[in-house]
């Protein structure tokens, strides 16, 4: 091996719209486009539909994490701190970790997002947990509280923080 010399190798991927691990919440739903495996834990790339009306998240915060949305479609309310704002399509959010952030879809049509974490931290095995607790009657509301924090996800307020379908 000539150690002077980059060993130059095409490994690009590339993910068609409808591509990518499919999980439904009733309406929402969650494709995982590019997953910590696919990129030696260095980041995740997700997309999320919410239906009109869908709670995202409540506010909570990652402390590993960096995390950024990227609104591609419908409108989505976006909490930062004490500071409540409306994403339109194109809109970029950049979340830095330790920073609380809350998202949902106020209006009424669906929502698409694309969320980027990076690190990727395993963060689908978060998505994966949260379709099996979702989708169990009742909802486990200690389950839900444990797969939060397992995958970097700490609430600010516990009370608050109840799941929800999406």
């Amino acid at each position: 091996m000539d150690y002077l010399i980059d060993q130059l190798k095409n490994k690009a991927r590339f993910i068609r719209p409808d591509e990518g691990e499919h999980l439904a919440f009733g309406n929402s739903s969650v494709r995982l486009k590019l997953t910590s495996q696919d990129t030696n834990d260095q980041l995740g790339i997700y997309q999320i539909k919410l239906e009109a009306g869908a709670v995202g998240a409540q506010l909570h915060y990652h402390r590993f994490m960096d995390e950024v949305f990227i609104v591609n479609q419908g409108i989505v309310s976006i909490q930062t701190g004490e500071q409540f704002s409306q994403a339109l399509p194109g809109t970029i959010v950049y979340i830095p970790r330790f920073t609380p952030h809350a998202f949902r879809n106020n209006h009424d049509e669906e929502a698409i997002i694309t969320l980027i974490f990076t690190p990727a931290e395993q963060r689908e095995g978060f998505f994966r947990g949260l379709h099996q607790i979702l989708n169990t009657e009742p909802i486990d509301s200690e389950a839900f509280l444990r797969l939060y924090n397992k995958y970097d996800s700490f609430p600010v307020e516990v009370e608050e923080n109840e799941p929800r379908r999406l």
